[in-house]
């Protein structure tokens, strides 16, 4: 199976230094570094002129400045016969590579992690959906998608994957929680769609004894004069975000618009419990641990205050969640490339 070529096509950024590449985004690296155990992988991506966070462990990576150079690195790939292709996300890059995969009768699978519907709107504006809509409409009606969640998109030539990042490691050398005051935790992008700026307005409101951390890319985000907002910034090291999540009480997510959002089965993996707002209670589902308060500052504190108050009893209710593995991820993903 290892001799199959299979081209992963994504519109991250990743940036190269002499034979070594990195990008920032740690869940969208796992993929074509982890499917290599079971096929022969080739990447292509768009170029960044900042070095990542992570280094990808890759051998073949193409990335390109702009779209044609885009598009030769995809007809590039024609060479290698029954080879096969896994777009990650809809974006213009995607779009216009599905096309010429279609054209060339090429084997497509579409793996959709979010809602582009969603993150356009909150990004550029409801008159711009539309745009994606089209792109959407094709891609999905002429590959074998991939989902993370079925509200992303439900047909007959579709499957739904359990995502993750996890692995053994989360899930030992357990940390007892403080609970002398309110440690309230965020990871994640600091971009519109993720509500972060939102959710400081409203911090900056509380009266309750509390803290709040913000682990991620901060620049968008200004030095602020509040001390009990802390910006961390982002981490890389595994054991290093393990214990950030342990030294914290809650994890909030205050975004508009999310897939599976693995931040929430990380925080849970520790037992720390997470508050969502209504706009994506969508990704509870069966999960434990999980809070939802209204986009409102009483509802909010009302809601942190419940979790303090039954922390204890939220644990326990918290270990009985089952928690998949990335390497289930991968290999569910490649069984179904595969077959």
């Amino acid at each position: 199976m290892k001799d199959n070529l299979l081209v992963v096509i994504n519109n991250e950024k990743v940036f190269k230094d002499n034979n070594e590449f990195s990008c920032n985004n740690y869940n969208i690296k796992i993929l074509p570094e982890g499917l290599k155990d079971y096929n022969k992988v080739k990447y292509i991506a768009r170029e960044s002129r900042k070095k990542g966070n992570h280094k990808i462990n890759l051998e073949d990576i193409s990335i390109a400045s702009n779209i044609i150079k885009f598009i030769y690195s995809v007809f590039l790939t024609f060479k290698a016969k029954n080879s096969k292709y896994l777009i990650i996300s809809i974006t213009p890059y995607t779009f216009i590579s599905f096309l010429i995969l279609f054209l060339f009768r090429k084997k497509v699978f579409l793996y959709l992690i979010s809602s582009g519907h969603e993150e356009w709107k909150y990004i550029l504006g409801s008159w711009s959906v539309w745009i994606y809509h089209i792109m959407y409409s094709i891609m999905t009606s002429n590959s074998t998608v991939l989902t993370i969640h079925e509200r992303l998109f439900k047909g007959k030539n579709s499957h739904l994957i359990t995502s993750s990042t996890l692995d053994e490691e989360w899930l030992k050398n357990y940390k007892e929680v403080k609970l002398d005051k309110i440690r309230l935790l965020y990871v994640g992008r600091a971009n519109p769609e993720k509500g972060i700026y939102e959710f400081l307005k409203l911090f900056e409101k509380i009266k309750l004894d509390a803290e709040f951390s913000i682990v991620g890319n901060l620049k968008n985000i200004k030095e602020l004069k509040n001390k009990n907002i802390k910006l961390i910034g982002y981490i890389s090291n595994k054991q290093s975000l393990i214990d950030i999540y342990d030294d914290h009480t809650i994890l909030i997510l205050p975004s508009f618009t999310e897939g599976q959002p693995h931040v929430v089965d990380e925080s849970l993996s520790r037992r720390r419990p997470v508050i969502v707002f209504e706009d994506i209670a969508h990704i509870i589902k069966d999960r434990k641990g999980i809070f939802v308060s209204k986009r409102t500052l009483d509802s909010f504190c009302e809601t942190t205050k419940y979790v303090m108050q039954n922390y204890y009893s939220i644990q326990e209710n918290i270990k009985k969640n089952k928690f998949p593995l990335k390497k289930d991820m991968l290999k569910e993903i490649s069984d179904i490339i595969g077959a």
